[in-house]
């Protein structure tokens, strides 16, 4: 898909029956994923029968006495433990369901995010307004809780449709449902949150030969780490030896304090590749912040241990598409990022990690302390991973961006490359008004990075600090003898076949490329409604724009004709219902 051109925000956009994949072959750098997951429900039939499963009864016991292609139907309202769930070895015409007993015309319909509210729920702290039933807040969904400390284990051919999943309380460093060895499972319209005062390390955990996962239309919360673990996440893994594919996330709630979404980060042999993440907002609750009104310790009078909304270590053909990222600030070890690509042999257990062909585009990002973090760099054990690069980032929009308050820089990307040689990363059709540096280059690798591209974008940053400064390291960083000589300076010393072209900057300093568009202030860039830090209406003016007293410099002035900065009309389309 081009840039400028809206996304179809169907749940199958890029999968036909039969798994037939629909992404195409690349956007800019980026390979698409070549491998999809058909998730309607009209593709994973149960015909066989309809299995009413009591309060009382053991649930294990009855999914194992079950046949491929049956129903089970739990008693909304009820408990049920849960340690695992067998293989029962079916095929794609005969999964099994495990489903509320409330009826469909009571619950959302297919492809329609749950909420709390049908666990009798009316809104939780600090989260924003969720959908509710017609009648109001109900106990409509049964409750399974997780007794197996590592991960609720699962055999194949699941779809879990209207349930709500709970750790046991008091849990330390644990996880809720595993898919270790598991292929073909759907959680649609399910609800995962932690047990009270349970640290819980994963929500669920994909690894060691995961293969066709899908968590769609779903809502994660309490999700943290305060003292037993320290990377809480609702969603991710991608270790283990075995291969892990084809996995897909779409049209969910995902709270967790570490990485909203992480993978890699362990001991691995594989890379997890084909991952479709789409239409799901990431979110932080600020009730987790101190100094902010509302703050919850949320165990032993601490904050929870935040790090940032979407984190790739290792993963290979990943379209991270139509997402609302929000809210992520530094005071751990990190400072506040909210996207970061950087592979990562961790503890020198993964020299095949990678994080190579990622797609990034029409997504919306505010109220962090930095925006990217990319970056080549051996782990803290010394070794390197085997790739990264071949990144397509395309129509976004980026405010709200906090700074030292937040403990952080406020920054839109750091973009860094040690070993393996960072390449291919390209910037387009960009709107982002930040309170840092556009850009904290960093590279002592002795070579330059090749094919480095940003175009077509618009960028303001906070006036304090250089558009492009140095990460630091004197003279061994490339952009440290040439910041102060401008963006092009710096550009010539750290990249190779770069491209700095049609881009619109709101700022004084100089030093920029030719043809570079420089204004004084977002009046002058012909910013339709700015104010504070809050883009409102990002778009740009034109000669008969209402409330507009001339046009913008950078309308029509893109490369392909159209304004430069992000395409607004086309990300509030793909965005449309994902708060």
């Amino acid at each position: 898909m081009a840039a400028g051109s809206a996304p179809n925000i169907a749940e199958n956009a890029y999968c036909g029956k039969g798994d037939a994949a629909k992404f195409g072959e690349k956007d800019g750098p980026a390979q698409l994923p070549q491998s999809c997951y058909y998730t309607a429900i009209d593709g994973t039939p149960s015909p066989g029968k309809q299995i009413r499963v009591s309060a009382k009864s053991d649930l294990h016991e009855a999914v194992d006495s079950a046949k491929c292609g049956d129903t089970l139907l739990l008693a909304a309202g009820a408990s049920y433990e849960i340690k695992e769930l067998p293989a029962k070895k079916c095929d794609d015409q005969h999964y099994i369901t495990i489903r509320t007993d409330t009826p469909d015309a009571k619950l959302p319909p297919e492809g329609t995010r749950i909420s709390p509210a049908w666990a009798g729920i009316a809104n939780l702290p600090g989260r924003p307004a969720f959908a509710q039933p017609s009648g109001g807040p109900a106990k409509l969904m049964p409750t399974l809780i997780a007794k197996n400390h590592s991960g609720v284990t699962l055999g194949d051919h699941y779809r879990f449709i209207g349930i709500e999943w709970i750790t046991e309380p008091d849990i330390k460093d644990g996880r809720m449902v595993t898919t270790a060895g598991t292929d073909h499972v759907i959680f649609d319209r399910n609800w995962f949150h932690a047990g009270e005062n349970a640290e819980v390390d994963k929500g669920v955990a994909m690894v060691q030969g995961t293969r066709f996962i899908a968590v769609i239309n779903s809502y994660f919360s309490g999700f943290y780490c305060v003292v037993s673990c320290t990377d809480s996440s609702a969603l991710g893994g991608g270790n283990g030896s075995a291969p892990i594919s084809t996995l897909k996330i779409y049209n969910n709630f995902i709270e967790a304090s570490g990485e909203n979404i992480l993978f890699g980060g362990a001991k691995s042999e594989i890379n997890p590749t084909d991952l479709e993440i789409r239409r799901n907002h990431l979110f932080k609750p600020l009730i987790w912040k101190q100094g902010e009104p509302g703050y919850t310790p949320v165990a032993n009078d601490s904050p929870a241990i935040v790090k940032n909304n979407f984190e790739l270590k290792s993963g290979i053909r990943v379209l991270f598409e139509a997402n609302l990222l929000e809210s992520s600030w530094g005071g751990f070890t990190q400072t506040g990022f909210s996207i970061l690509l950087t592979p990562k042999n961790q503890n020198n257990k993964c020299p095949k990690c990678a994080v190579t062909d990622v797609t990034i585009r029409y997504n919306r990002v505010r109220n962090v302390a930095g925006v990217f973090q990319t970056g080549n760099l051996p782990s803290s054990a010394g070794g390197t991973a085997s790739d990264g690069g071949r990144y397509s980032i395309h129509d976004l929009i980026v405010d709200s961006i906090r700074d030292t308050d937040w403990k952080g820089q406020g920054v839109f990307a750091i973009v860094s490359s040690n070993s393996p040689l960072l390449h291919d990363v390209s910037f387009d059709h960009i709107t982002a008004f930040v309170t840092g540096p556009v850009f904290y280059i960093g590279n002592k690798s002795g070579n330059k990075v090749p094919n480095f591209s940003v175009t077509n974008s618009v960028f303001m940053n906070g006036g304090r600090r250089l558009e492009f400064s140095s990460t630091g390291g004197g003279r061994a960083n490339c952009a440290g003898p040439t910041q102060r000589a401008g963006a092009e300076a710096v550009l010539e010393a750290c990249f190779v076949n770069y491209k700095f072209e049609n881009n619109l900057i709101i700022g004084e300093k100089g030093g920029w490329p030719k043809g570079t568009i420089v204004v004084s202030s977002p009046k002058a860039a012909g910013i339709m409604d700015f104010k504070d830090g809050v883009a409102k209406d990002p778009r740009l003016c034109h000669a008969n724009t209402a409330g507009c007293g001339k046009p913008s410099p950078g309308a029509g002035a893109a490369k392909d004709g159209k304004d430069i900065g992000a395409d607004v009309d086309a990300i509030e389309t793909a965005l449309a219902g994902v708060e």
